[in-house]
This record gives structure tokens, C-alpha cells and sequence, in this order.
């Protein structure tokens, strides 16, 4: 499984960082993921790191102002978000991906970007 942490309230400007720990299996062996969810909109991807190529693909939105990394050693996953704008509250959600049966979700942490 995977488990989020690090969500919480910050002010527009501000940064954030949330973690994903990996339990049970060795994360670098996986896609890594963070998705985000708001009210009314359907679940979508913000940034994801390639198991085969160790690509990195971020959302247009969020280009230049978040970054995901992995930390082996500490079987993690980071997603450094800066400049945080209101548009990026929501549910952030954390998956672990490395075929349609071993496909691990988060249970989603809260990010709130407000003054």
C-alpha cells in the first residue's frame, strides 16, 4: 500500500511539500503518481515519474512550479509545490504503478490554498 502525507493550509504564494511512503514493495519498481481531485471536476494527473525511462511528466498547470522526486533509500516519493495558487486546493492522491494488478492509491491528502 501507499499513504500520503503533508497536505494542510497555505497561503497563495506559499509552498508545500507532500510525501508518499511505499509499504510492502519496492517503489522505485513502479510509476510514480500524484493525482489531485476538487469539486466537480474529475480526478487528474499533476505529475508522474516513469518506472522504464524515469521520464517525468507534469500537468501544463503546474509546470514550473511543482516537482516530484523519488528517495529510493526511503522507498518515497515527494511532491515539492511552489508558488501555490487557490486554483491548486484539493485532494492530492499518491499511486504506485506497475501493472493493472499491482495498482496502489493513497487515501488522499488535503491541500488548501486560501489567504
Amino acid at each position: 500500500r501507499v499513504e500520503e502525507f503533508g497536505g494542510g493550509l497555505v497561503q497563495p504564494g506559499g509552498s508545500l511539500r507532500l510525501s508518499c511512503v511505499a509499504s510492502d514493495f519496492r517503489f522505485s519498481a513502479y510509476s510514480a503518481n500524484w493525482y489531485r481531485q476538487t469539486p466537480g471536476k474529475e480526478r487528474e494527473l499533476v505529475a508522474a515519474i516513469d518506472n522504464t525511462d524515469g521520464s517525468f511528466t507534469y500537468a501544463d498547470s503546474v509546470t514550473g512550479r511543482f516537482a516530484i522526486a523519488r528517495d529510493n533509500g526511503k522507498n518515497m516519493v515527494y511532491l515539492q509545490m511552489n508558488m501555490l495558487k487557490p486554483e491548486d486546493t484539493g485532494v492530492y492522491y499518491c499511486r504506485a504503478r506497475l501493472n493493472s494488478w499491482n495498482d496502489y492509491w493513497g487515501q488522499g491528502t488535503q491541500v488548501t490554498v486560501s489567504s
